[in-house]
């Protein structure tokens, strides 16, 4: 299996049919979405269901039902492909998201973070470019301070999921922790196009404002010891199979 997407669902029925219809004109026969349902009290995990029923690309599986976190970490750990994008149940695919990102792969890339235009309910510009608004870049350091990694702007190899699964805890969210391994074990690329309509409104898992000094110094403190340690977790196993 080549492409592997996984998505973390909640409540999401107003706009998922419109996220999978942009996802799927863009995979192949033997590519899969993987739909994590979190316990939805609406009608998301019905929608998802009947659209499995005549997709065969769609699997759905049950969430564990402890937060954003943990219900993506379910997700990827039910993907089977070699390249792995990360989805939000409520923004739009541009149609040629898949083709430039694997592009990005053979050119290289460990890990490609492309740009999204931001959009409101009724899909009108809030601002032409995350990366601008964000002030995107690369480096360990640099996404420590500030995090650039947006999990709807992420693709990434298997070989950087093995590396990230299982999720450590606390970390502050599991883009940004699978974005810092990256930058730790593999190549890291900005695709400067936009390929996606990022869309903000109410219902928004992340939120754009930063929290307290505090929070944030927590954060930081919190996903800089789960990365240390990881890494000596890694270079064990390296060393492990070396001898």
């Amino acid at each position: 299996m080549r492409i592997s997407v996984a998505m973390a669902v909640y409540n999401g029925s107003q706009y998922i049919e419109e996220q999978l219809a942009s996802i799927l004109s863009q995979l192949g026969e033997e590519d899969e979405v993987i739909v994590s349902d979190d316990g939805s009290t609406d009608n998301t995990k019905e929608i998802v269901t009947g659209l499995s029923a005549e997709d065969v690309r769609i699997r759905v599986v049950d969430g564990p039902q402890q937060g954003l976190i943990k219900n993506f970490e379910n997700a990827l750990s039910e993907c089977r492909g070699e390249y792995i994008f990360l989805s939000d149940q409520d923004d739009i695919w541009h149609p040629d998201k898949v083709e430039l990102v694997m592009q990005d792969f053979e050119e290289g890339a460990d890990l490609v973070l492309h740009d999204a235009q931001m959009v409101d309910d009724d899909k009108h510009m809030i601002a032409p470019s995350f990366f601008a608004w964000r002030g995107v870049r690369v480096g360990y350091a640099a996404n420590l301070a500030k995090n650039s990694y947006i999990g709807c702007c992420m693709a990434f190899r298997r070989s950087i999921l093995d590396l990230a699964l299982p999720f450590p805890e606390p970390i502050p969210m599991h883009d940004q922790w699978i974005g810092l391994l990256a930058e730790k074990y593999g190549t890291v690329y900005l695709e400067k196009k936009v390929l996606l309509d990022y869309r903000r409104h109410e219902g928004t898992a992340t939120t754009s404002h930063h929290g307290t000094f505090r929070f944030m110094f927590n954060n930081r403190r919190n996903i800089s010891k789960a990365i240390r340690i990881r890494c000596k977790e890694i270079e064990a196993k390296n060393k492990e199979e070396e001898t």
